[in-house]
């Protein structure tokens, strides 16, 4: 892998609701952006994914996370420069969402309400290849 493509990693955090036990997915709203994504971010020098996967998660999320099937990533670009965002599934054992600077909300929402939230298709897709997943598993 080339040394200028950006390397990233990130979750689809999900869960079974408190109420009914419906599966939720996680989105979190970046101010910076504007936007509705999966938890997600760029790789400390030397991390391997997976870790970098899972300390996203609880850096922008506050949760505690199982990890489970590795899921597709996605590629675009970002400043002209090219990006590779590895992904899993993963289940939200605990914790609790404090708002910061870089995410200043989340919300737990059925697929369906999940995938019409994110802004960007690729995260749309995610979920596609995310209920998948899940169903083979």
């Amino acid at each position: 892998m080339s040394d200028d493509v950006i390397q990233a990693a990130g979750c689809v955090l999900w869960r079974r609701s408190p109420d009914a036990g419906e599966l939720e997915i996680c989105l979190v709203h970046r101010p910076k952006y504007d936007d509705w994504s999966h938890p997600k971010g760029k790789l400390k020098r030397g991390e391997a994914p997976l870790d970098g996967a899972l300390r996203e998660v609880e850096e922008e999320t506050g949760y505690h996370c199982e990890p489970g099937p590795r899921l597709p990533s996605t590629h675009y670009f970002v400043g002209g420069r090219a990006k590779r965002v590895t992904y899993w599934a993963a289940e939200a054992t605990a914790g609790s969402f404090t708002p910061s600077r870089e995410v200043d909300d989340v919300l737990w929402l059925a697929p369906a309400a999940a995938r019409a939230r994110l802004t960007q298709p690729r995260d749309r897709e995610l979920v596609d290849e995310f209920l998948t997943t899940l169903r083979l598993a």
